[in-house]
């Protein structure tokens, strides 16, 4: 998966049902994606979208090359958004200190600070997959399927469909991983299709968040916000309890 910026719960339950989970950043960007961005509901009920400004957000440019632009002084206006709308919070005195020292540190690259920030927080939720963010194994895989248009068998000869370059990335990475099984966020069921991976004996599943829900404030719940907002509200061992709220379809 491509590594967001402090993601939803589900995108943490999709760790947590794995064994290793793979932070790709050997892709292009795309701006309307949730690579810089996220969102959190403010005190008065309305939802507030947080970002990590860019300098330069071209679809052409991988995600492990894009530039921070810290001219913008990003770390102490979020910190500050963070601190001021969750100050009361049922565990604001727990978790501000977290993101704090995670928000103070000096990132270079997009793709570094959402690495980080994702491998703080799944250290800190205690769950045990292998987080691997070493994308160079890869480089090569990546020069070859952008190597042709279509037929992607001419370059990994041993695909014996078809498959659109995304499924064929896929199939590639689970067979030098030694994977049987691959699992992705229930987005995915619009990108991948069951059949087309049981070809090569692989198993795709998505992860179905349950219906989770907590307090905000006294507002009406929303649900699918920055993981921010689910630990400020629930706490580390809350976070936790919320992380086992998913089903395998």
């Amino acid at each position: 998966m491509q590594p967001y910026f402090m993601p939803y719960i589900g995108y943490f339950q999709c760790i947590s049902a794995v064994d290793k989970y793979i932070l790709y950043g050997n892709l292009t960007f795309i701006k309307d994606a949730w690579m810089n961005r996220n969102r959190i509901l403010l005190k008065n009920g309305k939802i507030q979208t947080i970002s990590v400004p860019l300098q330069h957000k071209s679809s052409n440019t991988l995600i492990n090359e894009i530039l921070i632009d810290n001219s913008q002084h990003w770390q102490t206006k979020l910190l500050k958004t963070i601190y001021l709308n969750y100050k009361g919070s049922a565990f604001f005195e727990e978790m501000f200190p977290f993101f704090q020292s995670l928000l103070e540190k000096k990132y270079k690259y997009l793709f570094e600070l959402n690495c980080e920030s994702i491998q703080k927080i799944v250290s800190l939720l205690s769950i045990d997959t292998i987080i691997d963010a070493d994308n160079s194994r890869f480089s090569e895989m990546e020069l070859l399927l952008n190597s042709v248009d279509e037929k992607y068998s001419d370059v990994i000869p041993y695909l014996t469909t078809n498959p659109i370059k995304k499924v064929a990335r896929v199939i590639e990475m689970c067979r030098r991983e030694n994977s049987n099984d691959f699992v992705n966020a229930i987005g995915g069921r619009e990108l991948y299709n069951k059949d087309d991976f049981s070809v090569y004996g692989i198993n795709l599943s998505f992860v179905k968040t349950e219906n989770v829900f907590y307090n905000q404030f006294g507002n009406t719940f929303e649900p699918n916000l920055s993981i921010i907002d689910v630990l400020m509200h629930n706490g580390r061992e809350g976070t936790q309890e919320l992380l086992q709220k998913f089903t395998l379809i």
